[in-house]
């Protein structure tokens, strides 16, 4: 066949599998949510700074997820001069590299937060994307524990400035000292023990997810799903794993509150680890602060199973979880789990700076946690009204000219307001594109009216409500009018007064 009689093939519209396209809802979700976020961290004293979405990859360095080496885990591409740059993999390394390019001209302690996308070149799944958005505060250069406690304190007043009832959160505190002791209790210290440490503490991870039983399994020989696969567990024998649940599942002794044989054991074996020591006077400091400040009724709860997954935490780890219950994707009820995270990192910024610089910090998921929020019909509620829609009835330069008056009119006014801006000789699509927008009101005049100096107002919600509702004359009389002719002059207030109308029907829907 001749090749000239092959029709171009079209390009296929796709996108790259863990990425999505975002509704205008869903940004105004976001929006909606962040501003709560951010209206606490500045309650706090926090103030905003922004990174861009590369760095340079070996200032990921050894805290990329999976390697070291560029595009594992990250997406990575080589600039011009032959460095690596990589898409930020979080929040958190871009702040060290910042506080530390900038340390002399930065106030200490550096108080700020940041919201932006975060990138993972990970294999995506249901719920796994590949980009998704975090908001972060951190505190660099504060050494004692309170900064912490500030941290837990903050976010549990943000889980309540998103209408998050107490009760169905709690921030768990641990401490990753108190995690190194138990590590080196059961033989695990050392470098080259790394792996199995990662192995261990992911075990205790899934504590809420699979409970002591399941915990008990993955710390052995494996765990089988309900599914049938098998996850290999760490290898650990019988006496060890016993003595790793003892520790995540026995709050007291973390305190120093009562004696029981278990915990007076694992008093006996964790007292002969220095970090394990620090790690329980830290925690019983978090304790005193929160319980003066008033966040230890539920609010804030030390936990020894809380763990945090990325290995530069160096003290404190934090974890923000919901709990109650949501429908999972097979009709299950399951608890929601953790929405954010974060602790205390001293050695990330000193990387740059070869002096220590200690840093604390938290992380919210935000597209995890707007899910959250949609369950409990927290978010979105503020509905956002679509525009006045000035329709075109001719097209010379006078008439034009006067509609787009009627449209800024109402733009000076705070009013959303647009010209319709397509085929205006078909008048009936412009009320079909108005239907379809959703538009509340429809502002049309034509030669007649324009000869009077008078507008028709055409209220669309009411429109549609009374053509399917009304069925008789009394209901027509009691009904709002649902267009109507006003002078130009009076054509804002009268918008006005329409959204106004409008505004008070949703209400009183809503509290039908």
């Amino acid at each position: 066949m001749n090749d000239k009689s092959k029709k171009p093939q079209k390009l296929k519209a796709r996108l790259p599998r863990g990425f999505v396209d975002r509704s205008a809802a869903d940004i105004h979700a976001t929006n909606e949510m962040t501003a709560k976020i951010r209206e606490v961290y500045e309650r706090y004293g926090f103030d905003p700074v922004e990174t861009p979405l590369f760095e340079y990859t070996d200032a990921l360095g050894k805290f990329l997820p999976d390697s070291d080496r560029p595009n594992e885990g990250v997406f990575s591409l080589q600039d011009d001069d032959d460095q690596w740059m990589s898409l930020r993999y979080d929040l958190t390394a871009p702040l060290a590299r910042h506080v530390a390019e900038n340390f002399n001209e930065i106030q200490l302690p550096f108080r700020t937060y940041r919201a932006g996308y975060v990138f993972r070149n990970e294999k995506p799944g249901p719920g796994r994307f590949r980009q998704f958005m975090q908001f972060d505060a951190d505190t660099v250069g504060a050494p004692g524990v309170q900064a912490d406690a500030e941290m837990c304190m903050m976010m549990a007043d943000t889980m309540e400035a998103l209408g998050i009832k107490r009760g169905d959160y709690v921030i768990r505190v641990n401490n990753r000292k108190v995690l190194d002791g138990v590590m080196e209790a059961i033989g695990l210290g050392g470098d080259d023990k790394a792996g199995q440490r990662l192995n261990v503490l992911r075990a205790i991870d899934k504590l809420d997810k699979f409970g002591p039983k399941g915990v008990e399994l993955l710390l052995g020989s494996g765990r089988k799903d309900e599914s049938g696969d098998f996850t290999k567990g760490v290898g650990l024998d019988d006496e060890t794993i016993e003595f790793v649940i003892a520790v995540v599942t026995s709050q007291p002794f973390l305190l120093g509150l009562g004696s029981k044989p278990k915990i007076d054991e694992i008093n006996v074996r964790l007292q002969a680890s220095t970090a394990a020591t620090e790690g329980f006077a830290e925690l019983k400091l978090i304790e005193s602060l929160i319980t003066e400040a008033g966040y230890s009724d539920g609010r804030v709860k030390i936990d020894p199973s809380c763990v945090r997954g990325l290995e530069y935490y160096t003290g404190p780890v934090f974890e923000a979880e919901l709990l109650f219950d949501v429908t999972n994707e097979k009709g299950e009820k399951v608890v929601f789990g953790s929405v954010g995270g974060g602790g205390r990192y001293d050695g990330l910024v000193s990387r740059f700076m070869g002096q220590p610089v200690p840093a604390t910090g938290f992380s919210i998921g935000v597209s995890r946690l707007m899910t959250a929020l949609k369950n409990l019909g927290k978010l979105g509620q503020d509905e956002v009204i679509a525009p006045v829609l000035v329709t075109v009835m001719d097209g010379d330069v006078e008439s034009m000219g006067r509609y787009q008056r009627f449209t800024q009119a109402l733009r000076n006014e705070g009013i959303r307001a647009e010209m319709y801006q397509g085929n205006w000789k078909k008048f009936g699509n412009q009320l079909k594109y108005a239907d379809r927008r959703g538009c509340p009101i429809a502002i049309i005049q034509g030669g007649d009216e324009r000869a009077q100096g008078v507008v028709q107002l055409k209220d669309l919600i009411e429109g549609k409500r009374l053509s399917g509702e009304i069925e008789d004359n009394a209901s027509w009389r009691e009904a709002r009018v649902a267009q109507e002719t006003v002078p130009e002059a009076d054509l804002v207030a009268k918008v006005k007064e329409i959204l106004s109308a409008q505004a008070e029907d949703r209400k009183r829907a809503g509290n039908a």
